[in-house]
């Protein structure tokens, strides 16, 4: 028996599982690119919406700290990086894989 249900209901949620971080970048007046956020995705989708958080924003011209916390952790401990540090934006990391 075959089923039909809009393709989104797979799509979507695959789609937001399979990706942590967004980083946008925007394109200057002088032709420079500049980072304008960086957004978590946690994986969740509710009602076809991906769930988001913002971990540095915009503000001013200057990227900020917002509230957002990147998902699984655990993955940039293994890689080398102090990911609490990284976020307060006092360890750069040492980006040694570990496996």
């Amino acid at each position: 028996m075959v089923v039909n249900y809009p393709r989104r209901l797979f799509v979507v949620p695959t789609v937001a599982a399979s990706i942590d971080l967004v980083v946008q970048i925007g394109m200057e007046h002088d032709g420079s690119r500049r980072i304008r956020e960086i957004v978590a995705l946690p994986g969740r989708v509710e009602s076809g919406v991906v769930e988001a958080a913002d971990i540095f924003t915009s503000v001013d011209g200057k990227l900020v700290r917002a509230q957002g916390y990147p998902p699984h952790p655990d993955r940039f401990e293994r890689a080398g990086y102090d990911l609490p540090g990284l976020l307060a934006g006092t360890r750069t990391g040492t980006g040694r894989h570990q496996g």
